[in-house]
């Protein structure tokens, strides 16, 4: 069950002065939930165990959050009942109502899409609620350092809408896994799409938001479209919820670029995007080429949002609920019977998170972090919706096909804005872990 609905304890961050004075104070951790015989952080010893879900429930990213929010209770549903939606078609039998013995039950945070109000919020549902886990966020400044924070807390985390390299790169944790693709694999898988739409002599022109994600998603589409034969214009920083970007759509119209690239996500893709538009972009004509935007991380949210302007726009995306595989299907059903409409890409990732964890505790017999991290190392898996998919043991990261979509020229309705492309296969994105650097370290069962 849900605490979103009692605002006095679960589910809100505190504003104002008690906001300020809250995340202010250092991140440590007390001892005091291992009282008692507890041989870890937070081991549940009654009927129930808790789940923390910390979305955007506020902010930018927002209408991420909501269909997160939607999807981990579906999700809840689904693992106490022992079937239903993707478990029905998940290759991994291991769940037969709850885990290891237990009803699941949840509480819930607002992150705002800022990292300090993430971690504390994770922080109050480790310490007051008794989570065992952390799963959510849109946002990979708020998935690292919530990660952290779960590494020095002794739970694990299950990263939702993270696409940065650095989350399973320079960042990664042990106690930390991801199932969502990253910039890397967004890259390999198309640059080479855009290549053949475009053709090899391209000049781009970045607006990139200014934090780890963007950085990331800007570096790994100017590697490998340079490698394609583009050349880069210019890459210029804007801030997360900037709102109006007109100011930084004006310079691109003299820059002799033939590119927009947005690396921008949520409602900041769609007012970049409509903003571009609106200035005549893609009417235009420079290097006597039609000019292109490119949009390198797409959700269906986000197309829904900009409606028209998404037509012909070439971006990836983690998964789409068009997809015809059978967990695909069992998930579109299950998310649409009870909410109405289909699930987006955010609300497919966080479901198969809350699955993940639930089947790895339920294999490894108990919620101890290291032993249900051993569970998920190196775990192979199908019939969540992206086909064969692997959990690397060497960086935490899933391994599976990458999406290159784009706007639909003739919507059949308002939630059917993309069409898949090509699929890109595993094998060429997938890359050595130590490309992208960082150590796992050892996993954290919390304070003893």
């Amino acid at each position: 069950m849900s605490d979103r609905k009692n605002p006095t304890r679960r589910g809100v961050i505190k504003t104002g002065a008690a906001a300020g004075a809250a995340l202010s104070t250092p991140y440590f951790f007390t001892g005091t939930s291992l009282a008692g015989g507890h041989s870890y952080r937070n081991e549940p010893k009654g009927k129930d165990v808790t789940f923390g879900f910390n979305v955007p429930q506020t902010g930018a990213y927002s209408e991420e959050g909501k269909d997160e929010l939607r999807a981990y209770e579906l999700a809840v549903e689904h693992i106490n009942a022992g079937g239903g939606g993707m478990l029905d078609t998940f290759s991994s039998k291991a769940l037969k109502g709850g885990v290891n013995g237990k009803t699941v039950k949840f509480v819930t945070g607002d992150t705002q899409t800022k990292s300090d109000a993430a971690r504390a919020s994770a922080k109050r549902m480790i310490e007051s609620d008794g989570a065992i886990m952390i799963t959510g966020g849109s946002s990979s400044g708020v998935a690292i350092a919530v990660q952290g924070l779960c590494q020095e807390a002794g739970v694990i985390f299950m990263a939702g809408l993270t696409h940065s390299n650095d989350t399973t790169g320079k960042d990664k944790r042990a106690n930390g896994f991801r199932h969502f693709f990253n910039t890397e694999m967004t890259g390999a898988a198309l640059a080479p799409v855009l290549k053949n739409a475009f053709g090899g002599e391209r000049t781009a022109y970045h607006l990139t938001a200014d934090y780890t994600w963007g950085w990331s998603q800007e570096g790994s589409i100017k590697k490998y479209t340079e490698g394609l034969g583009w050349k880069t214009a210019a890459a210029v920083r804007t801030p997360l919820g900037a709102g109006d970007f007109s100011s930084y759509i004006t310079p691109v119209l003299n820059s002799g670029a033939d590119v927009l690239v947005l690396n921008h996500y949520g409602k900041d893709m769609v007012n970049s995007l409509t903003n571009a538009v609106k200035f005549g972009l893609r009417d235009k004509q420079v290097n006597g080429k039609d000019f292109a935007i490119v949009v390198p991380l797409y959700s269906r949210l986000m197309a829904q949002g900009a409606g028209e302007n998404v037509k012909g726009i070439f971006g990836s995306t983690n998964w789409h609920w068009s997809l015809s595989d059978e967990g695909s299907k069992a998930f579109v059903k299950s998310f649409g019977e009870k909410y109405g409409f289909p699930p987006s890409q955010a609300a497919h990732t966080t479901y198969c998170q809350a699955i993940l964890y639930a089947d790895a505790c339920q294999r490894a017999g108990t919620f101890k972090p290291s032993q249900v991290g051993k569970a998920l190392e190196g775990f192979k898996f199908d019939g969540l919706g992206n086909g064969p998919t692997e959990y690397r043991a060497e960086d935490h990261q899933c391994f599976k096909d990458v999406l290159v979509v784009k706007g639909k020229e003739n919507p059949s309705s308002k939630f059917d804005v993309l069409e898949v492309v090509e699929v890109t296969p595993r094998a060429k994105v997938e890359y050595k872990p130590e490309l992208l650097g960082g150590e796992l370290g050892p996993y954290n069962d919390g304070p003893v």
